[in-house]
């Protein structure tokens, strides 16, 4: 009885384990994938082609928003910072972002903080 006992226990831990690890690498994942996003954004592909123009750091933000949603990350345009360089032939964009990722577990819970940016 005492063996069972402790299994039930130890595979109870292991689930737990395996499910704060899943949601956290989660997290990780989006994170990576929304500062994939913000290295593009920065570039200015689409609107060197002639796709988009970005014309105002408001224009930015909200396609940083529209990004991160497709992560189901957030965000406030305050957690976003758009500074502009370069020429204006040939401009530099930085975007960073900061924001929190809530991670739950059974009734636990825990903030994730990050902070990507267009920089490589």
């Amino acid at each position: 009885m005492r063996i069972r006992t402790i299994i039930v226990v130890g595979l109870l831990a292991l689930v737990l384990t395996v499910i704060a690890v899943w949601q956290t690498a989660a997290c990780e994942f989006a994170d990576v994938e929304l500062r994939d996003d913000l290295h593009d954004l920065s570039a200015q592909v689409s609107a060197r082609i002639g796709l988009v123009d970005f014309n105002t750091d408001k224009d930015f933000r909200d396609a940083v928003i529209r990004k991160a949603e497709r992560y189901d990350i957030y965000l406030r345009p305050e957690q976003i910072t758009v500074r502009r360089g370069g020429t204006l032939k040939d401009p530099v964009i930085y975007l960073a972002v900061d924001y929190q990722a809530r991670v739950r577990i059974l009734g636990y819970s825990f903030m994730l903080h990050f902070t990507p940016s267009s920089e490589q």
